[in-house]
């Protein structure tokens, strides 16, 4: 399988967007939508079909979204952190049936998505699209710790070598788990030092 760059947008880049005030109302739906993938690494269909069902309360007494994927059909659980939770309770009641959300068509979200990005005067070398946004969450899930098999199923990919093309990632991931590291490695260094 050859090996694609996947494009993301860094975790400065999505509070960049968060804080963005939108140039006209129709734009909001699709900057939430798109920050709640970034929270969720739910794909477009994902969030297009997901419904207040799928919104569960679990083991832990968290919330969870339950779902499978629309692709693949493999199972998805996302713990439900407070922003996309803030989100879902935005959008409660403004559709007619079970849907969470009144997604607009991909086509719609990508050209939004586009302006919102200039408008938040965000920097990228690749073009931002919704599909950006599930990469950001795994982008940005690993390098704050995140296993990569907890990732794996969070993102419901049917095999954990999917999952890997986001661990080769970011210097910043490197950096942190190097943070890591290194206070192992104290008492060694100071004796080397006293040794020389």
């Amino acid at each position: 399988m050859e090996e694609t760059d996947r494009g993301y947008i860094l975790k400065e880049d999505v509070e960049k967007l968060m804080m963005c005030q939108v140039p006209h109302k129709r734009y909001e739906l699709v900057k939430d939508i798109f920050i709640f993938s970034c929270f969720t690494g739910l794909a477009y269909a994902d969030i297009k079909k997901l419904t207040r069902s799928n919104i569960q309360s679990f083991f832990d007494g968290h919330q969870w979204i339950i779902s499978r994927r629309k692709k693949s059909d493999v199972a998805s659980n996302v713990r439900l952190m407070e922003i996309p939770k803030r989100i879902i309770e935005k959008y409660q009641g403004t559709t007619r049936n079970e849907f969470i959300f009144p997604v607009p068509t991909n086509a719609t979200c990508n050209t939004h998505i586009g302006k919102l990005v200039e408008k938040a005067e965000i920097i990228t070398e690749q073009k931002v699209t919704f599909h950006t946004a599930r990469h950001t969450f795994g982008t940005m899930f690993l390098t704050e710790g995140v296993p990569l098999e907890s990732l794996s199923k969070m993102m419901g990919h049917k095999n954990i070598s999917t999952t890997q093309i986001y661990a080769k990632i970011t210097s910043q991931k490197i950096s942190k788990d190097m943070d890591l590291v290194t206070p192992k490695f104290k008492a060694m260094e100071e004796a080397f030092m006293m040794a020389i």
